[in-house]
């Protein structure tokens, strides 16, 4: 069973800001596949599945999502090498993003709570461009703030892409 988990945080205010990436491609997944989530108090997250695979969304904010992760985690019995975590990343333009495994956590305060939690880096993580700000803005207003309409377009383009290569993941697995 593979595990995919969308960080942001939770709450409207933040559901279309550049910090919440992780939780969009998660949402449209579930919405792409006709499938509902189900809240889970207990893990502190919303869950659905897809054939072999759980996708969830986390009630926590992106700082404290060790906790909830590693509660998913020991639930479901899953192994590192079945967690994928999706998330922004300052470090790549907007439009692009990475597949990659076994990775420190480059400043991302959320892939830190993991990994602590954890106890490894050794799991999947799907890296989405955010870009770095073009005006002098602290990086924590920056990634609480929504994409312009030009950005939202490469967004979609790229969820899109994201949520192709996830259920080749999940269909090949099933």
């Amino acid at each position: 069973m593979k595990l995919f988990v969308g960080l942001g945080n939770p709450g409207e205010k933040y559901r279309l800001t550049r910090h919440n990436l992780g939780q969009m491609v998660v949402n449209q997944f579930v919405a792409t596949h006709h499938n509902a989530f189900l809240s889970n108090k207990k893990l502190s997250a919303k869950i659905a599945e897809y054939q072999n695979s759980k996708f969830a969304t986390l009630n926590s904010f992106m700082n404290e999502s060790g906790f909830p992760v590693s509660k998913i985690v020991n639930y479901f019995k899953i192994s590192p090498q079945d967690l994928y975590i999706i998330h922004d990343d300052l470090d790549l333009p907007i439009g692009e993003y990475r597949f990659q495994c076994d990775r420190g956590p480059a400043g991302h305060k959320g892939v830190s709570s993991i990994i602590e939690q954890l106890g490894t880096q050794a799991f999947h993580r799907i890296r989405i461009g955010i870009g770095k700000p073009t005006t002098p803005i602290a990086v924590e207003d920056y990634v609480l703030q929504p994409f312009s309409k030009e950005e939202q377009v490469l967004i979609n383009q790229t969820i899109d892409k994201i949520i192709t290569e996830t259920k080749t993941i999940t269909d090949f697995n099933s």
